[in-house]
């Protein structure tokens, strides 16, 4: 009894996005060693249901005349320092009155969002704010690489002319491949997951 309520209370805690191996995790910081078929079956019994994720929308628009960088990155997420390597990308969050649009941009050294931005359309001057509050706030120095994917906000004459004005390198992803991108994708999945998709917003 206990530990259904322990499990029951994680559960709520976690925002009900936590599976059997979170959750465990979850508990033993608490002190409760249980196996993860037990908190399955637990959960099972006392109709505990993780919250699932929303439709997919589609926030790249690759089908453009711009110029595309080479993918300079590689999937090399390992980086030794700060203000080495940004990874940037677009989201949206359903509200009431439409799609709200957010952009970001990460340090891979810290894990860190050091820019973000957001809006009811999705143009460039989005990912543009989210850039120029990133290189405000940190300063890098020239060289620094910025890697995103190929959507014609990124690729866009304006933006690539603030990459150049900061000296920053540019790469992006291969064509169609998500998983150059991953630590960003990975991060709007967790927010997502924990945070936008079981909460209703009206604006």
């Amino acid at each position: 009894m206990r530990l259904e309520v322990a499990i029951k209370a994680a559960h709520r805690r976690t925002r009900q996005t936590y599976g059997a191996e979170r959750l465990q995790r979850e508990l033993a910081e608490d002190g409760i060693r249980v196996g993860i078929c037990r908190i399955k079956r637990i959960k099972r019994k006392l109709g505990l249901r993780c919250k699932q994720k929303r439709k997919f929308k589609a926030t790249t628009d690759s089908k453009h005349k711009l110029p595309v960088a080479e993918n300079l990155l590689k999937q090399q997420f390992k980086v030794y320092e700060p203000n080495a390597v940004w990874v940037s990308d677009i989201t949206y969050v359903p509200t009431d009155e439409g799609w709200l649009y957010l952009a970001g941009h990460k340090d891979l050294f810290t894990s860190e969002i050091v820019g973000y931005a957001m809006g009811e359309r999705l143009t460039r001057n989005l990912v543009n704010q989210s850039l120029l509050q990133a290189v405000t706030t940190r300063s890098p120095e020239k060289g620094l690489l910025h890697h995103s994917d190929r959507g014609s906000q990124y690729c866009s004459h304006e933006y690539q002319g603030l990459l150049r004005q900061f000296g920053l390198e540019v790469s992006m992803s291969g064509s169609g491949n998500c998983f150059d991108n991953a630590p960003m994708e990975s991060f709007w999945g967790i927010l997502k997951q924990e945070l936008i998709n079981h909460r209703h917003y009206r604006t």
